[in-house]
């Protein structure tokens, strides 16, 4: 990597190696961003051309009209890269949490049959093109499996985060209707075994689902009824060894995800054959730099989008390998997932700002035991990154080696996009980067004005927006009005994110306009906080949420994580940070009071739930906080705000 004036730019040699080096794919995706996209798309395996690139009639809106195409048939047989070149290549690694089992090794060739007869067993059970297929999976190969059986034969999958409640799966089932729901008997998380098909049971109850398909993981005592529940080898074993791909529209409906619930109440993002693939395969490609050799660990779980397309489609459809890990990274011992990249020779690693900061925090001083020679690219993903955790992750990961591309999406767009390209440039900590070619970013203030350089407003997508974005919210196509086209009208995408962008293009990224706090009058957002409380020498991490205040309307706290063996009184520690947000923001950016804690809630894709930490203040429903990762936490931070 190359510093100048600020900026990081990567090496002559990776540059002349990337997927994208020209600097002019910015302006010809801006000149016509529809026929831009056209082009990926001719790139991908399609029954039938499409007839018109973009089509807009509110609130619809179409990619790629009555073009005909599997995602799967464009991963295996029809790859781009050639199916004889890549089936007998590795596509999955799967690494058990239990160190004293055998890693999983499955080939393009060995994925591609396992998927074929299990679409087959879908099919021998009722399931047809268009029906719902629900997915309560751990990280385990049976759920990539799974989605690609469905995907196969044209079911619409809907994953549901495995570490979900019965209440949260319950809920998805009814809104999806699902016919089917996959699961499995158990799975390991820190060495305890968890029942899950008993959860899968209790959410099941006034559901529309008939058949329970179980996959076998940790062999745990399970409840079994007959004539609903069936084993998923069982039913592998007995199934025909090939099924054609289902000929699907571009615009029929290939998965339902639902939103981690951040912002409230989950909605059911709906997303399409044709835009999905031809984005995942794309941003995978232009992003990552995927290429046929490498071993991409993105350490998200498919139960986010960031495993839908980054675990599962994104690398398969470019022929490389990915990794699964089934547990945390830093089970059994803080280093598992330096571990991991170095046992594996992972060439592109991507993972969560909250995984970096524990990283940091654990396992700082033993860091410069490990060479990391096979990485070459590093991604974050999940929310905005902090200089800090930026800086150690380029310098003791990446070795001051490998392009950092800090990426901003949702699990609307389905993809990437915002980011840096690595063989472009330029990086700069706390920038997400440009927006990607064909992709029409701006700032906005409330009434629709476009903001100067430097002036945070809302950040919006201009159609035609990116291909892959969501259709509808499922069962709710007001809510998909009102949350996404009410603010600016239907041709511009509100994206409920707040932005800056700088005179070169890149975009800061400041967190949700809802995270705004107002302090006698003035618009501060968390993330200008936080991100000058965290050059605090002990501290980790922090979220700041605005509580309410007689006098000035809010005003904001502080939660606070320490770095391990960091000792400091709480008053000295307030004082400090004052001092910091004085100087980075001024002396308006009054902070009340400072809470230290253990740890923060947040989702397993890293998301920290500030909406829960002003709640506890407000005195709102909490949600069900089985949701999060760490549900246990809340608790500890009520104990502490009581206490102080």
């Amino acid at each position: 990597m190359i510093y100048k004036d600020g900026f990081y730019y990567p090496s002559d040699d990776f540059k002349n190696n990337a997927n994208i080096k020209d600097e002019s794919i910015y302006k010809k995706a801006q000149k016509d961003p529809i026929k831009f996209w056209e082009d990926v798309a001719g790139e991908l395996f399609w029954y039938k051309k499409w007839s018109k690139g973009f089509e807009r009639v509110a609130p619809s809106l179409k990619w790629f009209v009555n073009g005909k195409i599997n995602i799967t048939s464009c991963i295996f047989e029809n790859n781009i890269k050639g199916w004889e070149n890549i089936k007998n290549k590795v596509a999955l690694i799967w690494e058990p949490e239990n160190q004293q089992e055998e890693t999983k090794y499955l080939t393009y060739s060995e994925l591609y049959s396992k998927v074929n007869k299990f679409a087959n067993a879908l099919k021998n059970i009722g399931v047809k093109k268009g029906d719902v297929v629900a997915i309560y999976m751990p990280m385990i190969p049976e759920i990539i499996i799974s989605m690609l059986a469905c995907a196969r034969i044209g079911a619409v999958h809907s994953v549901v985060f495995s570490a979900f409640s019965p209440k949260a799966l319950n809920i998805r089932l009814q809104d999806t209707k699902a016919k089917v729901l996959i699961t499995s008997d158990g799975y390991y998380r820190r060495g305890k075994v968890i029942n899950l098909k008993q959860q899968a049971d209790e959410g099941l109850e006034g559901t529309e689902v008939e058949k329970v398909i179980i996959a076998k993981r940790t062999g745990n005592e399970i409840s079994v009824i007959s004539n609903r529940d069936l084993f998923f080898d069982d039913i592998l074993e007995k199934a025909d060894e090939f099924t054609e791909a289902e000929v699907m529209d571009s615009e029929d409906l290939q998965f339902i995800l639902y939103t981690s619930g951040s912002t409230g109440k989950p909605k059911g993002c709906e997303h399409v054959c044709g835009g999905y693939t031809v984005y995942a395969y794309w941003t995978g490609k232009a992003v990552l730099d995927l290429k046929e050799s490498d071993i991409l660990w993105c350490t998200s779980d498919p139960g986010w989008i960031t495993g839908h397309t980054y675990v599962v489609y994104s690398p398969l459809l470019n022929g490389a390998t990915t990794l699964m890990f089934e547990g945390a990274p830093d089970y059994p011992t803080p280093d598992r997932w330096a571990q991991i990249i170095e046992k594996h020779k992972v060439t592109i690693f991507y993972t969560a700002p909250t995984a970096i900061r524990m990283f940091m925090k654990e396992i700082d001083e033993k860091i410069d035991e490990y060479k990391f020679e096979t990485l070459r690219l590093l991604g974050s993903v999940g929310e905005p990154i902090n200089e800090e955790a930026w800086i150690w992750f380029f310098e003791k990961v990446g070795k001051k080696r490998c392009p950092v591309v800090d990426t901003w999406w949702q699990t609307e767009l389905g993809g990437i996009a915002i980011s840096s390209l690595p063989g472009i440039g330029p990086f700069k900590p706390t920038m997400a980067g440009r927006p990607l070619p064909g992709v029409k970013v701006k700032i906005l203030d409330d009434e629709g004005n476009e903001l100067k350089v430097g002036e945070e407003g809302n950040l919006v997508i201009e159609e035609p927006f990116v291909p892959s974005l969501l259709r509808n919210v499922h069962n709710n196509t007001e809510k998909y009005i009102k949350t996404y086209w009410s603010q600016y009208g239907e041709k511009i995408y509100f994206s409920g994110d707040g932005a800056y962008m700088m005179q070169d293009g890149m975009v800061r990224i400041i967190g949700r306009v809802d995270d705004v706090i107002k302090v006698a009058g003035h618009r501060f957002t968390t993330g200008e906080f936080e991100d000058a409380i965290t050059k605090h020498k002990d501290i980790v991490e922090c979220a700041v949420v605005g509580v309410p205040d007689e006098i000035k309307g809010f005003v904001p706290v502080v939660f606070v994580v320490l770095n391990d063996g960091a000792v400091v009184e709480r008053e000295t520690l307030e004082n400090d940070i004052k001092n910091l947000l004085r100087e980075a923001i001024g002396p308006i950016a009054l902070l009340k009071k400072v809470y230290i804690v253990e740890d923060l809630p947040k989702t397993r894709s890293g998301k920290i739930m500030r909406r829960v930490l002003r709640n506890l203040f407000t005195g709102e429903d909490l949600g069900d906080l089985s949701t999060l990762a760490n549900p246990e936490v809340v608790e500890k931070i009520k104990e502490v705000i009581k206490n102080q």
